[in-house]
């Protein structure tokens, strides 16, 4: 999916929302534990039900890496679940952090952007750019495909690195001041997390035209219109996630309606956003 794609989707859904696939074998509905394979069955369920109301899904690998061969197939088959129900309808992010050395990142991006190579291919990768640019452009050889940069984020340890200075600039502005020079605005997302929202007006004075990708609203306390007041641009460039508000809001068998109900709630106040900003995909 490309940019001008990605920016339509916005606009057609009224949505910028994320929906986070986390799924944790003690957290999701008892009765799906009687399946084959529960982890599918959760997602695929939460897409069916939402998928109107969000424009990406971001599985977060450590979920699945967790289970073994087995979780490794509930990511297989969820992704290629998207590409066949959803395909341009939705977008796809492999939240899996990955950095290496060149040649190991480049069986990284095999992993999530070869179909034939994993039977995975999904439309984007968070990255860690704590390695350098040639960690970092295996990644981007794919055509159409999006790298997402780890720039800063919203976990408490983020004040150990992030904000180190030299008296000019902080680490995480250093981030992105070299690394917007590896790819362009058509290729290359930032993570910038919910729970440092202010600071969002400082990412954008460096990369006023990226997306976005934010996470931290919902359990981690982000604030959606802080979030928008500092960060919406006039083509939205925005991905806001929002995972265990969505995915557990019940734990019984009407999890796929309540989290709808949540989902929707995040879309309407999405949509109020952009109508009063004059949003133009244009």
């Amino acid at each position: 999916m490309n940019r001008s794609a990605l920016i339509r989707l916005i606009f057609e859904k009224k949505s910028f929302l994320c929906i986070g696939l986390d799924p944790d074998l003690s957290k999701i509905p008892e009765h799906l534990l009687q399946e084959e394979d529960p982890i599918f069955s959760f997602n695929k369920q939460i897409i069916d039900s939402t998928h109107d109301l969000a424009i990406a899904y971001k599985p977060n690998f450590a979920f699945y890496e967790s289970e073994g061969v087995r979780g490794w197939n509930s990511l297989a088959k969820t992704i290629q679940y998207i590409n066949r129900s959803y395909s341009g309808t939705v977008f796809s992010i492999a939240d899996a952090k990955r950095g290496d050395i060149g040649n190991t990142s480049g069986q990284y991006a095999r992993a999530v952007f070869d179909p034939e190579s994993s039977g995975m291919n999904f439309d984007a990768v968070t990255v860690a750019p704590y390695m350098g640019e040639d960690s970092v452009n295996p990644f981007l050889s794919y055509p159409e495909k999006w790298i997402i940069v780890l720039a800063l984020t919203s976990n408490k340890g983020a004040a150990d690195f992030q904000f180190f200075g030299d008296g000019s600039h902080r680490l995480f502005e250093q981030v992105l001041m070299k690394s917007k020079g590896w790819g362009s605005n058509e290729n290359m997302m930032y993570v910038v997390g919910a729970t440092k929202a202010e600071m969002l007006a400082d990412v954008r004075k460096i990369v006023p035209g990226h997306f976005l990708l934010v996470p931290g609203v919902g359990a981690q306390g982000g604030s959606l219109r802080e979030v928008a007041k500092y960060g919406l641009t006039k083509e939205c460039g925005l991905i806001v996630n929002s995972s265990r508000n969505i995915i557990y809001a019940s734990p019984g068998v009407d999890f796929a309606d309540k989290a709808r109900e949540e989902a929707g709630k995040i879309q309407q106040e999405m949509q109020l956003i952009l109508e009063n900003r004059g949003f133009n995909p244009q």
